[in-house]
């Protein structure tokens, strides 16, 4: 079974841990390709770093903090001491020694000319990745950054705007947002592999990840969509919404910027153009029966790693029942 998933950072992450090993348990080879999202790279000291993709590495290569869901577990912070002693910030955006030796090797090999795909792949093999049956990819090699403007006004009177991590990190999305701006995206290329990993799926998974700007960048880069709306495997998602409110995170600040409802059910209409199967909680099983695609209702809480994947393997089977209908 050829599984391309399009995954943001936490959430994402959790859900393709929860997903290998569902697939453990299941006899047969299974490949799995990740379409990671770039638009929040920020580049830190001289350093590029990305978090999403590091935050898929380093929870499917057993390296993440459990406690947080990103950054590196048994983590130390000389190097930000340093840093603050010479008054270098950022402050709110606090880098561990280990997690920082990702992105000096990341930046130095993107400064001998390497692409961001080649180098992903480079340090997807010290976390083990293909033998996982796991290929991760950047959903594209360009530089795409998100920046937020916001509701307030700068002292000059004029709109402010600030990088998504700043937005996200310091701020806890607490300004509203005026517009979410993915820059770079409409210019931007897909990845190697990308559209082949979408056009040959057996399926495609949309996990619980941030909508607008996790899933909603890749869905950006030119092609992607249009690939998701012609490819012959069925594409299902899982709610990243129960209830009315996001499961982690500040997902409705993100809704709330483009003018949509923090619910299952507008979620899965910003997908509706190519979502053939929608996994929801059994908080919003009243989505049932309605027009659109094929809802089905469960618990989607991801309390661990065996609950995790059981919503998996739903997913999964949900999947089967619609590509078993097609070729009815």
């Amino acid at each position: 079974m050829r599984i391309t998933a399009l995954a943001g950072g936490v959430g994402g992450a959790r859900f393709l841990r929860g997903l290998l090993h569902h697939l453990g348990t299941v006899p047969g080879q299974h490949e799995v390709t990740v379409v990671g999202n770039t638009a929040d790279d920020i580049t830190l000291h001289g350093l590029r770093v990305c978090p999403d993709l590091d935050t898929v590495m380093y929870t499917l290569g057993r390296g993440i903090h459990e406690g947080q869901g990103w950054g590196r577990a048994d983590e130390h912070f000389t190097v930000a001491e340093e840093f603050a002693a010479y008054g270098e910030g950022p402050d709110w955006f606090t880098l561990g020694d280990r997690d920082l030796a990702t992105h000096v090797v990341r930046t130095r090999l993107l400064g001998q000319g390497l692409t961001l795909s080649q180098v992903t792949a480079r340090l997807a093999e010290r976390w083990g990745l293909p033998g996982l049956g796991v290929r991760l990819l950047p959903m594209t090699d360009d530089r795409v950054e998100t920046h937020v403007e916001l509701s307030d006004v700068s002292q000059q009177g004029g709109l402010r705007a600030v990088h998504f991590q700043e937005w996200w990190v310091r701020m806890h999305a607490a300004v509203p947002a005026r517009r979410i701006l993915a820059l770079g995206v409409e210019t931007a290329s897909p990845a190697p592999g990308v559209l082949e990993a979408i056009g040959t799926a057996d399926v495609v998974l949309l996990p619980p990840s941030n909508p607008v700007v996790s899933i909603g960048t890749i869905l950006g880069v030119p092609g992607v969509r249009d690939a998701l709306r012609g490819t012959r495997a069925p594409v299902v998602g899982v709610s990243p919404i129960v209830g009315g409110a996001p499961v982690r995170g500040m997902a409705d600040a993100c809704l709330q910027a483009i003018g949509v409802e923090t619910s299952a059910g507008a979620v899965a209409g910003l997908y509706r153009d190519f979502l053939a199967g929608w996994l929801v909680d059994t908080a919003d099983a009243d989505l049932s029966g309605g027009t659109g695609p094929v809802v089905r209702s469960r618990p989607l809480l991801m309390t661990d790693v065996d609950a995790t994947a059981a919503i998996a393997a739903d997913a999964l089977r949900l999947a089967g029942e619609l590509a078993a209908a097609a070729v009815a």
